[in-house]
């Protein structure tokens, strides 16, 4: 779910925060990528019409594993350095969004069979899709994918950070904070998180990418979040982002009935803190829920958590396994051989194209202990275009009209003249 109302919130009022970007300006970049959100996208989308789904010879579903072949395939030819981040075992905290799934999926399954008798084509379609459900088996046929082509998956499970348990990788890719133990190493180690939930930026992603894994076909630019551009837009700290986020409502804890984005964000700023708003707000009007488990929620994303693999944090694209790919996907799956083929001759040209840095990290900001001095100038006249070879240079007056003012032009050769322009200021 993320957070409610949160997108149009930040359109309305923090527009600086977020702009349009195309998806190939993410050339040389790593990005963090939601793998669940993106299988599930997958698994509602490619190859399916209405309750049938593409699958392999023994009846098993391979929507996913088409959907993330080609999909990274993409990510690898734009230049991107995908890194896919696999949930593990959600936090006790979640449990109640999960049961509000899980009954809602099971109200689909009703619908879904109501429809399929009656023959509703639309309706069918409808709900088949809201009776999906992401599997550990999909799970793990996208991880062995992933890394039969090259690419790091990363599986975490959740556990505080006062717990005394060692960083968490997925959450240190989603809030890349520089300070955390062993694998911060005072640095970021993605440029961006990418997923369809709003609340990587409660969790505190400095960059937050919308759309990133949408299908080309769709031609839906990239939506690029910067967080300290959000809060300077908002006029909260991130403490305050956070209280206004479990305000809207998020997958921790019920919101306050009657409190929508706008009024939110109106308290937040009015009074400062969740507590402030809990102590001055109107009771009779917004009524509290009973064991409201904010503080919680907040710690949640304040400090989040989990543990995963040493051997997971050392993010190594590598070559494809183009043996270990035409067994799993054709021998096992039921791909065509011939499109594998080509995909994993586009896997290997993509590897050396990726393997080119992006034109800034050629430059390196050089730190001077004294002050630079300013060479003394003077002002001449100059062609704007650089000039190697002539055979003649004069000087004639020439109709070249810039306001009320006439230029000169210089004059090379008998066919080639350009107009000089006048306070061009040069070192000597």
């Amino acid at each position: 779910m993320g957070i409610k109302g949160l997108m149009k919130l930040l359109a309305d009022n923090a527009p600086n925060g977020m702009k349009e970007q195309k998806f190939e300006s993410y050339f040389g970049r790593k990005i963090a990528i939601d793998a669940s959100m993106s299988i599930y996208q997958f698994l509602i989308v490619v190859g399916r019409s209405g309750t049938e789904m593409l699958t392999n010879e023994a009846g098993e579903t391979t929507s996913h594993l088409v959907g993330m072949f080609s999909r990274t395939i993409r990510l690898l030819e734009a230049g991107i350095k995908p890194v896919y981040v696999f949930d593990g075992k959600p936090p006790d905290l979640k449990k109640q969004e999960l049961a509000k799934r899980y009954s809602r999926r099971e109200d689909a399954t009703d619908d879904l069979a109501k429809a399929t008798e009656s023959g509703n084509k639309e309706d069918i379609e409808k709900f088949s899709k809201r009776t999906v459900k992401v599997t550990p088996q999909h799970n793990d046929d996208c991880k062995k994918l992933l890394r039969l082509m090259g690419v790091p998956a990363v599986e975490v499970s959740w556990k505080y950070r006062h717990s005394g348990s060692r960083v968490s990788f997925r959450w240190l890719l989603l809030k890349q904070r520089p300070s955390v133990l062993h694998f911060a190493r005072q640095k970021r180690h993605v440029y961006a998180v990418a997923s369809e939930d709003m609340d990587s930026l409660t969790f505190g992603a400095p960059k937050f990418l919308r759309h990133l894994m949408d299908p080309s076909s769709k031609k839906i630019p990239v939506m690029e979040f910067d967080i300290s551009k959000v809060l300077e837009g908002l006029e909260l700290s991130m403490d305050q982002f956070i209280d206004l986020c479990i305000l809207c409502g998020c997958d921790y804890c019920d919101s306050i009935r009657g409190i929508g984005p706008q009024t939110a964000l109106k308290l937040v700023r009015q009074h400062g803190s969740m507590e402030s708003i809990l102590e001055n707000i109107n009771k009779e009007r917004y009524q509290i829920p009973d064991d409201w488990p904010y503080e919680e929620a907040r710690r949640l994303f304040k400090e989040p958590l989990v543990v995963t693999d040493d051997e997971q944090t050392d993010l190594k694209w590598a070559a494809p396994d183009e043996e270990g790919l035409v067994n799993f996907l054709v021998k096992e799956n039921g791909f065509n051989i011939d499109r594998v083929t080509k995909a994993i001759e586009k896997i290997k040209t993509a590897k050396n194209k990726s393997s080119q840095g992006r034109l800034e990290s050629f430059f390196k900001p050089v730190s001077t202990s004294a002050p630079v001095k300013r060479k003394g100038t003077k002002c001449v006249l100059v062609s704007p275009i650089p000039v190697t070879k002539f055979k003649t240079l004069s000087l004639r007056s020439r109709p070249g009209v810039l306001g009320k003012l006439i230029f000169p032009s210089l004059e090379l050769g008998l066919n080639y003249s350009v107009p000089l322009s006048r306070h061009v200021c040069f070192g000597i």
